[in-house]
């Protein structure tokens, strides 16, 4: 057969003849069509809103998840249109190692997710852990550097100075605040800094274990107080189940070696400090999540108690103060004990309202009573208090009477909530 064409050519020769010439060439247009061009094999924009084919040869691993630089290669875009009457067109879908990587990335997730009681145990772990080491090392300091007003103050500016650290790298995000929430949050402060500042007084003048005896007439108050300034009906088993904490922490207080009366009623102003602190936190409920809650009351409580601390204690503090302590124990011990002491402080704090965020008020409840049985028993164990039978059993009275009625409240306010959700 032979390549060129015969010159005797019909006209449809004619016509598929000019017809291959007019594809085969780059620059050639009829009645003002746009020229047509070979497709190109790849470009470097990508057409988001046109699919195109991929290539799945190659990719690298990294961080944990395989990256192909071959998608972007796409053949070309098109319309949509066009897409539907294309043969062996494929959508772009993710690969099977990301979607692998991705079940991989969360694994940890729902192990935790699984196993949420360690999550739990965890900070109860931590919360008595901080707790006790607070107690013990804040008794440590007292001994040889008896200023409650100052120490209060370096607890809550420590507190402030971590909360500032946290809101500059966003963790957590600082919450705006207004003149509205301010004027809510200060009668809650204001009793914040006064209980806090009581209850280091009494530890400062007396035994820890027996300043946390006291501290167990709380659920009193808070019942007295729900009852004659909220007008709250409480129920009768509550009242009868503060009876053994009142009769508990008689005796324990009769025979107490270390009691005064410093230590004793300043234990009694912070217990009510504490009930009127959690009467105004009732009223500026808000929907502020509790650490920038907590910052926010700690910043003003902090300004609340300095003038204190500067009048009743600045003199004695420059004149001999100072000098002792670091006398007895040195600079560098005496900075460091104040500095953790804080620490600690703001931490437990911290992790007490986030336990109680994860857990039922049951269960928070009877995690506060132990919180408290460990306080006490660790403090006797590590100062070598010495106790008399009747201190003791007065004690676990009172302690038995607080799991009691904390036990019945948190079955009412579960009843309460049951009660909503079904109406």
């Amino acid at each position: 057969m032979q390549d060129n064409i015969h010159p005797h050519q019909t006209p449809l020769h004619k016509c598929h003849n000019m017809e291959s010439r007019l594809l085969s060439s780059g620059t050639t247009t009829i009645s003002g069509l746009p020229r047509l061009t070979k497709p190109a094999a790849r470009i470097t924009t990508v057409a988001i809103s046109s699919p195109a084919t991929l290539n799945t040869t190659g990719g690298n691993l990294v961080c944990g998840r395989q990256l192909r630089p071959s998608l972007l290669n796409l053949h070309y875009s098109s319309p949509v249109s066009s897409i539907t009457n294309t043969p062996n067109r494929h959508f772009l879908k993710p690969c099977n190692a990301t979607a692998s990587d991705s079940a991989g990335d969360a694994a940890p997730v729902g192990f935790f997710a699984k196993y949420p009681w360690l999550v739990t145990g965890f900070f109860f772990f931590m919360w008595y852990f901080l707790n006790v080491i607070f107690n013990i090392l804040n008794k440590k300091i007292y001994n040889y550097f008896p200023y409650p007003y100052f120490v209060s103050v370096i607890h809550l500016a420590v507190g402030v100075v971590y909360c500032l650290g946290s809101w500059a790298v966003g963790l957590p995000k600082r919450a705006p605040i207004d003149s509205n929430l301010l004027k809510l949050l200060i009668p809650v402060a204001l009793c914040h800094a006064l209980g806090h500042v009581t209850s280091n007084i009494s530890f400062a003048a007396v035994a820890v274990s027996f300043t946390h005896t006291i501290k167990a007439l709380e659920p009193f108050f808070n019942a007295a107080a729900s009852q004659f300034i909220l007008g709250q009906s409480i129920p009768i088993s509550l009242w009868l189940s503060l009876a053994p904490v009142v009769i508990g922490v008689s005796m324990a207080s009769l025979t107490e070696l270390s009691f005064n009366w410093l230590g004793f009623i300043s234990a009694m102003i912070s217990n009510i400090s504490f009930t009127y602190r959690s009467i105004y936190s009732k009223k500026a409920m808000t929907d502020m999540d509790s650490t920038n809650l907590y910052a926010y009351i700690s910043i003003i409580a902090l300004f609340v108690c300095i003038p204190p601390a500067i009048i009743l204690e600045g003199p004695q503090l420059l004149n001999h103060g100072f000098s002792d302590a670091i006398a007895k124990v040195g600079l560098t011990k005496f900075l460091s004990d104040l500095f953790w002491v804080g620490m600690f402080y703001h931490l437990y704090n911290q992790l007490a309202t986030n336990t109680l965020e994860r857990v039922a008020p049951l269960t928070h409840a009877v995690g506060n009573v132990l919180k408290r049985v460990f306080v006490i028993g660790f403090s006797i164990i590590v100062f070598g208090n010495k106790i008399s039978t009747q201190t003791a059993i007065g004690t676990s009275i009172a302690i038995a009477g607080v799991a009691i009625y904390s036990l019945i409240k948190a079955k009412i306010e579960e009843e309460k909530r049951g009660l909503k959700k079904s109406a």
